[in-house]
C-alpha cells in the first residue's frame, strides 16, 4: 500500500478537454510534491483521454456520468487519503509554489477551517489582473484573516475553489459542496466553515483563474438569491454568532442580496428587486442600495441600449 500523501488534490473534470492538460501539468511543477491527484470526470469530449496520457501513479481517474460539479468534488474527497484537500478547476491553473503554501499556512494554522492564498484573473482579453482585496494586512502578510466576512462584503472574495485547501474533517463537517446548485456552490461552503472556524490567508499568489474559458457557470445570469443569506440569517437569528463577528455578517449579507436585486434587475424583475432592496439592512452599502432602488423604477424596456450599458456598468462599480 502506497504511502499516505500529506495533500489530495481534487479535479472535476466535464468537457474541459482543451484545459486539464494545462491544469495537471500545473499540479505536477508544484515545488510541494507529496500528493496525489483525483480526477472525477463526467464529460463527453476527450478529457478522459487527456488524463490517461499522464504517466504519473499519483493521478487517478473517476469516471461518473453527469454528476455535477459539486457531487464531483465530493466524490473526489471521498476517494482522497490525504486529510488536506486542495480544489482545482480544469480550466484553472495552480502557480509553482501553491501547494508548499497551502502546507506551510496548515502547519502554522492547525486550528483553521479553511486556507487560501491569492489568486489571479486571466480576462477574455488575456489580461492578468489581480482581485482588488480591502480588510487584509498588506503583502507579504499571511496569517488569520481578522474578518473573513469583512473582506467577502467589501471587495473581491478572498477565496477561490482553485486557490484553497480545506482539512478534510473539517469538510465533512460542513457536508461538503451543495448538490444541485449551478452556482454559488463554493461561496456558500467557505460562509459555512468560516461561521465556525478561522479562515486563513497567504499573499503568495498560488492560483490563476481563467475567466474566459468555455462552459464557466459563472459566466451565466442566474435568477435565485444566494443560499448562504438563509444560513446566515437564521444564525444570528439563533444568537450563534459572536459580537465580533455579527455587523461584518449583515454587511455581507447585504452584499449578496444587492447582487441578487441587480441580477433581478437585470432580467427585467424591477418588482422583486425593489422588495429585495426594502428588505436590506447596511451601513456600508446605503447609495448603492438607493441607487438600486433607482434603478428598479426604471421602465427597463423603454431604454436605449446605451443607457442599459452605461447603468449597468454603473450598477457593477456600485
Amino acid at each position: 500500500m502506497p504511502d499516505i500523501p500529506a495533500i489530495s488534490v481534487v479535479i472535476p473534470l466535464y468537457n474541459k478537454g482543451p484545459y486539464i492538460a494545462r491544469a495537471l501539468n500545473s499540479v505536477l511543477a508544484q515545488t510541494f510534491q507529496d500528493f496525489e491527484v483525483i480526477v472525477v470526470d463526467g464529460s463527453t469530449d476527450d478529457g478522459a483521454e487527456v488524463v490517461k496520457g499522464f504517466d504519473d501513479s499519483r493521478i487517478r481517474l473517476i469516471q461518473e456520468e453527469g454528476v455535477g460539479v459539486s457531487a464531483a468534488r465530493n466524490q473526489g474527497v471521498a476517494a482522497a487519503r490525504a486529510e488536506l484537500i486542495a480544489f482545482l478547476d480544469a480550466d484553472d491553473e495552480w502557480m509553482p509554489r501553491h501547494l508548499e503554501t497551502l502546507m506551510r499556512l496548515r502547519e502554522n494554522y492547525p486550528e483553521a477551517g479553511l486556507y487560501a492564498t491569492a489568486y489571479s484573473i486571466f480576462t477574455t482579453r488575456s489580461e492578468l489582473k489581480s482581485p482588488r482585496f480591502t480588510s487584509i494586512p498588506p503583502a507579504p502578510w499571511e496569517g488569520v484573516l481578522p474578518s473573513y466576512f469583512l473582506v467577502a462584503a467589501m471587495s473581491s472574495t478572498p477565496i477561490l475553489t482553485s486557490s484553497v485547501g480545506i482539512p478534510k474533517d473539517i469538510f465533512r463537517e460542513s457536508s461538503g459542496f451543495r448538490i444541485g446548485l449551478n452556482m454559488f456552490e463554493d461561496s456558500l461552503l467557505w460562509g459555512q466553515i468560516a461561521l465556525k472556524h478561522p479562515v486563513v490567508f497567504s499573499w503568495q499568489r498560488g492560483a490563476i483563474y481563467h475567466l474566459g474559458s468555455d462552459n464557466r457557470l459563472s459566466n451565466r445570469i442566474v435568477d435565485f438569491e444566494h443560499p448562504f443569506v438563509k444560513i446566515a440569517e437564521d444564525t444570528i437569528r439563533k444568537r450563534q454568532i459572536s459580537a465580533a463577528k455579527l455587523e461584518d455578517l449583515k454587511e455581507y449579507i447585504a452584499r449578496l442580496k444587492l447582487d441578487f436585486a441587480r441580477r433581478s434587475i437585470a432580467l427585467g424583475k424591477n418588482e422583486l428587486a425593489r422588495s429585495i432592496l426594502l428588505n436590506i439592512e447596511t451601513k456600508r452599502y446605503r447609495w448603492r442600495k438607493l441607487g438600486y432602488l433607482f434603478a428598479s423604477a426604471l421602465p427597463i424596456s423603454a431604454l436605449p441600449e446605451t443607457t442599459l450599458l452605461n447603468l449597468w456598468k454603473l450598477m457593477k462599480g456600485g
